[in-house]
């Protein structure tokens, strides 16, 4: 099927609607592609009309992101709240074998059903897989879309990493909120993207984190990993860090950077493996070097908080985790999340999250490998390790998931009591 070309002459006036994955990180991208003369807006439609609109365009045996991604993109065009002529849609498009790659299409798709195939999509992606002479991502908007990406993870982190333990409620969100519209500030400036710049506010953020009143007591720590979408989208795992937090534990979520390395590292690989255009090689290489600086900026800025008080745990670098697996998982596992799914509960555990929730999409077959998969090999190395795989999909029931959790959660407190008992 033939695209319709975002045009130059669009962008003044379209409204780019894009769906939500993760809430900080987006609010922040959304402010950045403003900053750029994009009217961008990430949707913040939430419930059960989203899953039943996706329904009505993506079979149910198709992956469930897709449907959830197309529902709400479908629901917010059938709200009366945009102009059908003066509205665009964006999606990423990897260009791998996961179904993901598919997601363009079966909006496009749901698009001509509905007649409404003149609407453009962008597809966002760094594969040259579809070009609009309207939108293009040029190596500063890259340069400054990874900028956000340092601050997106950092934000995360500590947020999840205070929440839990403030002494007034709502303080840690406060930060979160005073941060992001500090950077948009900064944005709309052409400031806040530089290498100084970032590693010097992201010492900030932590420091403000590092002074918000915390209480001493001791909670469960969960890790969460999984497919991409559903590991971090509130409509794609039905808010389950919210869910944990009201459960009383703090949830330590891996952040994007790594999975962006994982990608770019992948291209690396392939020519190493295959062969391929040596000035390509280069090229990549540059990327994932930049990358890696990313990645030292967040974890340097979550070791200078803890020289204000010593609560935080720093994630480990990606090389760390490329280590970790081997001989666990061999790296050829790269579709989908491969085997970076397994080091992540690998580094969990190792870091002190042992009790861990495997998210992934029903029928998601490279999650179900090395997630899923993978579970009785981690329990042989690490005896306390506490895994839960849980399914999402259309027909699957919150309660149902909700309560295999708590089961995870009752033996997690255990654990927890009879470490204090030996420890005392």
């Amino acid at each position: 099927m033939d695209h319709v070309e975002f045009t130059k002459e669009m962008k003044k006036d379209y409204t780019i609607l894009a769906p939500n994955m993760l809430p900080i990180h987006f609010k922040l991208f959304e402010n950045l592609f403003l900053a750029e003369g994009y009217h961008v807006e990430i949707l913040q439609t939430r419930g059960r009309r989203i899953v039943d609109e996706g329904l009505k365009y993506v079979h149910n045996d198709t992956c469930y992101p897709a449907l959830l991604t197309i529902g709400q993109m479908m629901d917010a065009l059938h709200s009366g709240k945009y102009d059908l002529n003066k509205t665009a849609l964006i999606i990423t498009q990897t260009g791998g074998g996961c179904r993901a790659s598919n997601y363009i299409h079966l909006l496009r798709k749901a698009l001509e059903k509905d007649g409404l195939s003149h609407i453009p999509v962008i597809s966002l992606n760094m594969s040259g897989l579809e070009k609009n002479s309207g939108f293009k991502l040029t190596l500063p908007l890259l340069r400054k879309a990874l900028g956000v990406l340092a601050y997106g993870d950092l934000l995360m982190l500590l947020h999840n990493q205070t929440r839990p333990y403030e002494a007034r409620e709502g303080a840690s969100r406060e930060v979160v909120d005073r941060w992001i519209e500090k950077l948009t500030a900064m944005f709309g400036e052409g400031r806040g993207y530089s290498a100084k710049e970032i590693e010097k506010y992201s010492f900030e953020i932590a420091e403000d984190f590092a002074n918000v009143p915390v209480t001493g007591e001791k909670k469960v720590r969960v890790g969460v990993v999984g497919e991409i979408y559903v590991k971090y989208s509130p409509i794609g795992n039905n808010d389950l860090e919210e869910f944990l937090f009201r459960q009383g534990c703090e949830t330590m979520v891996p952040g994007l950077t790594g999975f962006m390395l994982f990608k770019v590292d992948n291209r690396l690989e392939d020519i190493k493996l295959y062969g391929g255009n040596p000035a390509k090689f280069e090229v990549v290489k540059v990327l994932f070097d930049y990358l890696v600086g990313i990645e030292r900026h967040i974890l340097r800025a979550v070791e200078h908080g803890n020289t204000v008080t010593n609560r935080f745990t720093v994630p480990s670098s990606y090389a760390h985790l490329k280590q970790l697996i081997h001989g666990v998982i061999g790296y050829g596992c790269k579709m989908g999340e491969g085997w970076l799914l397994t080091a992540e509960m690998m580094e969990l555990i190792e870091n002190g999250y042992p009790n861990i929730i495997c998210a992934q999409p029903f029928g998601c077959l490279p999650n179900h490998i090395v997630g899923k998969g993978m579970i009785r090999n981690l329990k042989n190395l690490y005896p306390r390790s506490n895994i839960v795989p849980i399914d999402y999909d259309p027909g699957a029931t919150q309660v149902n998931q909700e309560n295999r959790i708590k089961l995870m959660l009752a033996v997690a407190r255990e654990n927890m009591e009879a470490g204090e008992e030996k420890a005392g």
